[in-house]
C-alpha cells in the first residue's frame, strides 16, 4: 500500500466549517495544516445519551398524548434504552476523529469528537 494513503488513513482535527443539514463538516488536520473538502458525520441513530447540565437543557415534548409543551430545566442525567438522538454534529473549533477509505483520494468520514 503506498505509504501516502496509509499516512492519511486516520487524522486529527479541527472542525472549521458544518452544513449541519447535510450532516458534514470541514476539518483543517494537525499534522498538515491542510482543510478537507465536506466530509460526512457518522451518525448514530438510538444511541443512549448523557446530558450535561448547562442551565439550558429542557426537553421539548413532541407527543400526542400530551399535546407537546417543555419540560422545566433538568439537572444531569441519562436517557432511558429507547430514546433516540436526532442526529449529532461536531461545532466549530471541536477535535475530531476522520477515517479515510484506504484507497487514492478515498472518502473520508469523520468518526465522532476526541
Amino acid at each position: 500500500m503506498d505509504d501516502a494513503i496509509l499516512e492519511r488513513l486516520v487524522q486529527v482535527g479541527t472542525v472549521t466549517d458544518i452544513k449541519s443539514g447535510q450532516r458534514k463538516a470541514r476539518v483543517k488536520f494537525r499534522n498538515t495544516g491542510i482543510t478537507s473538502d465536506w466530509l460526512p458525520v457518522i451518525q448514530h441513530y438510538g444511541a443512549n445519551f448523557y446530558i450535561e447540565p448547562d442551565m439550558e437543557h429542557t426537553h421539548v415534548i413532541t407527543d400526542t398524548y400530551t399535546g407537546g409543551g417543555s419540560a422545566s430545566t433538568e439537572p444531569a442525567h441519562d436517557h432511558l434504552p429507547g430514546s433516540h438522538l436526532t442526529y449529532w454534529m461536531p461545532k466549530v473549533n471541536d477535535t475530531v476523529l476522520v477515517l479515510y477509505l484506504p484507497v487514492r483520494d478515498g472518502d473520508g468520514y469523520i468518526l465522532g469528537g476526541i
